[in-house]
Parts: structure tokens; C-alpha cells; sequence
């Protein structure tokens, strides 16, 4: 699981859900912040009841100073908390369009469209480019994922080398456009294959599966996949033994590495 020309620190902790702590030399992210406690419940928009089992292993008083949070959509209780959107006052946000109209007036949250790239200096830090990626979530509700890149994180093969956080999607043929603009050193997926009801009766898939994450490994060619989003809630219908079996069924067990949660890990 080597990781190829990425001239940075890395340095990653999986909290819960999809909230991550990723460190890049002097910049802290955190994405999509959840952190209520185990046996938390809401009702969705789809109507499926949302049971938390999980006790998140990091609270607020844990977290180092945050300088960036990628906030993949803010409806949806599993990705923003109400402790969570205790973090947004105050720092430097990007999520989508209807998000950010709906967290106003929060000046430092900027709503973002797939594709959309925008700029971020911290301080006299280097600067840090944002792009917004394509995700397929819930029907009628607004989702992006992230990819982070700066000029002294270097390239190969004359691609920026990156790091992508996928949001909360299934796997869409447009993410693989994602190879052809990025070397992506470092992909955080939203997995667990969660499932809601569908209005007309049936069930919709919203979150990737294990079989769709390899199939988005392969198209865009990270160096090491670490899985998020698969642990603790109800709707989630994949946890960490069903996907290890799969990419070990597929031969691509070198390219997932999961995380002790609330442990920081080293990537490089």
C-alpha cells in the first residue's frame, strides 16, 4: 500500500460515520462532523427510522484545532450532527449550494456545484485548491464529495496528486473522470450500503456497497482506499467483515486499509 509522490504528511482518524480527521502538514480537515452518542434516534426524510449503535470515541473536547470542514451535505442527521453543527460557527466550510443557504449566515460556508474549484489559505500556510465531485445520494437533496490538492503535494504523471473524500454516493460512471484530472494519493469512501424506503414501497440503495467501491477504486487508481461511513446505524446493510470479503474476493486487500477508530494513523 505505498503511496506514490505525495509530498506531504498524511495522517488520518476515522471518528464515526463519515467524520474524519485527515491532517495535511499544517491543515486540519474534518469531514461531515457527527458525534452524538450511541442510541441516538432521528426519523430521515425518507421516513426510515435512524438508530445510532455506536458510541463515537472522540468527543468535541477531543478534537485538534480544525481549520476546514468538507461537509457533504448538512440534512441528513448521520453527516451533521447537532453537536457537529456546534463546529460550523466561525470556520471555513464547503458543502453544496442548498447547504450553505440553509446554514445562513454563516459567513465562512461556501456552497459548492460538482466540479466547482475553489481556493483556501490559512493564515500565511500554502495555499489549497477544493474541488467539488458528483455524488447520487437521496432523490431530490443536494451531496458532494471533495478533492483536496496543492501545488507542493507535487504530481505524477503530470496530475496533481490528491486527496479525495467521496461523500455519501453510489457509484456513478462520472467519478471516473476523477483519474483523468488527479492522481489521487489518498480516497476516504462513504460505504455500508445503506438502504432507506422508497416512497412507491421497495428499497433504495444511497451509499456505496463493497462491489461498487472496488469498481470506483479501479476507475480512478488511488494509492490506498480507507473505508468510512459503514458502522453503527441501522440502514446500513454492509460492515467491515462483509467488505473485507469482498475486496479480498476481488484481490484488492492491499488497497483498503481500515482505521482504529479514534486513533490517528499515519498514511505517509
Amino acid at each position: 500500500m505505498a503511496i506514490l509522490n505525495l509530498n506531504s504528511s498524511v495522517r488520518v482518524t476515522h471518528v464515526s460515520t463519515a467524520t474524519a480527521i485527515i491532517e495535511l502538514d499544517n491543515l486540519t480537515i474534518l469531514t461531515d462532523p457527527y458525534f452524538s452518542p450511541e442510541g441516538s434516534e432521528w426519523i430521515g426524510k425518507s421516513g426510515a427510522k435512524l438508530v445510532n449503535s455506536y458510541q463515537p470515541p472522540l468527543g468535541l473536547e477531543d478534537l485538534p484545532p480544525i481549520d476546514l470542514i468538507l461537509l457533504s451535505h448538512e440534512d441528513h442527521k448521520d453527516n451533521l450532527d447537532d453537536l457537529g453543527r456546534q463546529l460550523l460557527n466561525g470556520r471555513n466550510v464547503f458543502t453544496t449550494t442548498d447547504g450553505a443557504r440553509n446554514l445562513a449566515p454563516r459567513k465562512a460556508v461556501r456552497g459548492m456545484k460538482p466540479w466547482e474549484t475553489v481556493s483556501l489559505q490559512i493564515g500565511g500556510g500554502p495555499r489549497y485548491e477544493i474541488t467539488a465531485t458528483p455524488c447520487q445520494h437521496l432523490p431530490g437533496g443536494e451531496c458532494l464529495g471533495f478533492i483536496v490538492t496543492a501545488e507542493h503535494f507535487g504530481t505524477s504523471d503530470g496530475k496533481p496528486n490528491a486527496v479525495y473524500f467521496s461523500g455519501d454516493t453510489v457509484y456513478i460512471e462520472e467519478l471516473a473522470k476523477i483519474k483523468y484530472r488527479f492522481h489521487v494519493s489518498v480516497a476516504l469512501f462513504s460505504l455500508g450500503k445503506a438502504m432507506v424506503p422508497k416512497p412507491g414501497g421497495g428499497m433504495l440503495q444511497i451509499t456505496m456497497d463493497s462491489k461498487q467501491a472496488v469498481q470506483l477504486m479501479r476507475d480512478i487508481e488511488p494509492d490506498i482506499v480507507i473505508p468510512l461511513h459503514f458502522e453503527g446505524w441501522s440502514l446500513f446493510k454492509e460492515g467491515k467483515s462483509e467488505i473485507e470479503e469482498v475486496v479480498k474476493e476481488e484481490g484488492v486487500e492491499d488497497k483498503f486499509k481500515f482505521l482504529t477508530p479514534g486513533v490517528e494513523t499515519k498514511i505517509l
